[in-house]
């Protein structure tokens, strides 16, 4: 992990036996056993700035990480340094599980807020398939999880309208971001540019902005300095012809 923007913090804030995120009806409960190796398993906690680089393409690192609080994305560039934000990271998801099977990491993550992530020693990763099957299922879970998403996304890229594109990303993070409170009592406040929404989208800044403007005009968000506001989050899937995430409880690292 790059050393801008980043910072380890002293101590740990949340131990694994208090983590503000295991309460969340979301995530499945750990056997006791479990719980103390994920204790073991954590290393430490570190704190990351908005814009700095979490995970860089074609790095080594010897880290795992949790995202305990905050947002990032995750994408590749090519050589001409136009870029395809590939997904959205928020509280729960697992960082860095693709470089310990190829290497080196295959794309890179900027932090969209400022972040808290756990940090886990990746050559724990054997003694966890060894002697933890719950837990390695879980691994496996997430990756299964996030070639669904992927597809999800190459569906609306190669066949939705840009307008069913958007509606169904907003929604799609929308939903996600509930799962684990990010909304609070207000509306959700999803903090991306429309640049990114651009980049995911795989449309001009310009086409973005129009098609951003038909969503505000259908009253389905709000477009603010610190982003998109989800106004109506249902209409937004209506929209996209998308039934939602159709999850129960899911694993916790």
């Amino acid at each position: 992990m790059s050393d801008q923007g980043s910072r380890s913090v002293s101590g740990r804030q949340y131990p694994c036996e208090i983590c503000p995120l295991r309460p969340l009806p979301v995530f499945r409960d750990f056997e006791k056993s479990e719980l103390a190796f994920v204790s073991k398993f954590k290393k430490g906690e570190l704190a990351v700035d908005k814009g700095a680089s979490v995970l860089v393409e074609g790095s080594h690192n010897a880290h795992l990480y949790t995202v305990l609080s905050g947002w990032a994305f995750r994408y590749k560039l090519l050589r001409d340094g136009r870029r395809q934000i590939l997904n959205y990271l928020m509280p729960g998801d697992l960082i860095g599980l693709q470089g310990s099977v190829m290497g080196e990491m295959q794309h890179s993550v900027e932090a969209l807020s400022p972040m808290l992530l756990c940090i886990f020693d990746r050559e724990s990763l054997p003694e966890l398939y060894r002697n933890h099957p719950g837990l390695a299922y879980d691994i496996t879970w997430i990756a299964s999880r996030e070639e669904r998403m992927l597809d999800e996304n190459l569906l609306s890229i190669g066949r939705r309208s840009a307008l069913e594109r958007a509606a169904y990303l907003i929604a799609f993070i929308g939903s996600r971001a509930r799962t684990v409170g990010l909304n609070g009592k207000q509306n959700l406040q999803i903090p991306v540019t429309q640049q990114h929404i651009a980049d995911t989208l795989g449309l001009s800044l310009v086409h973005t902005n129009k098609t951003i403007r038909k969503l505000m005009d259908r009253k389905l968000i709000l477009w603010r300095d610190g982003g998109c506001e989800v106004i109506d989050n249902q209409g937004l899937k209506q929209l996209a012809g998308w039934e939602g995430l159709g999850e129960s409880r899911r694993p916790l690292i």
